[in-house]
């Protein structure tokens, strides 16, 4: 396993293509929840992808995105292949050692809230529904 930390332009195209393929599979089909992935956030000069790549295969994934006073981690999504095996925590580590001394922001499935809660992250405000899944906003405050 191997983790690669990258702007969008510094992303082998098939990587980003696999990346996609990822969170569409994960968000889109096994949670049944279709929106529009391609926001135009991964495109940003400040954005970094943080991508979890076994022999090539994209396992794994998550992208910082400079939302000015603070940071935003999201698409934060593993293969279900690799689940279960610690992979998630080396790609949440990977993506706050991007952060620096600004507060970071989330907005978790609220069934993972205790998971992002071992990394640091605090609720910050109301439960609330996105796409039909209770999410639950949080901050890591530095």
């Amino acid at each position: 396993m191997e983790i690669v930390v990258a702007s969008f332009e510094e992303l082998a195209p098939v990587t980003a293509y696999r990346m996609w393929q990822l969170r569409e599979r994960v968000f889109v089909v096994e949670q049944q929840c279709p929106y529009p992935d391609l926001d135009g956030r991964d495109v940003e000069p400040a954005t970094r992808h943080v991508v979890l790549l076994d022999g090539g295969a994209v396992v794994g994934c998550a992208r910082v995105l400079d939302d000015r006073d603070v940071w935003r981690v999201g698409r934060v999504v593993l293969d279900p292949s690799v689940r279960g095996r610690g992979l998630a925590d080396d790609v949440m580590r990977a993506a706050l050692g991007l952060t620096g001394d600004r507060d970071v922001v989330l907005d978790a499935q609220s069934p993972l809230a205790g998971w992002y809660a071992k990394h640091g992250f605090e609720a910050d405000g109301d439960e609330f529904l996105e796409d039909g899944i209770p999410h639950t906003p949080m901050r890591l405050r530095r």
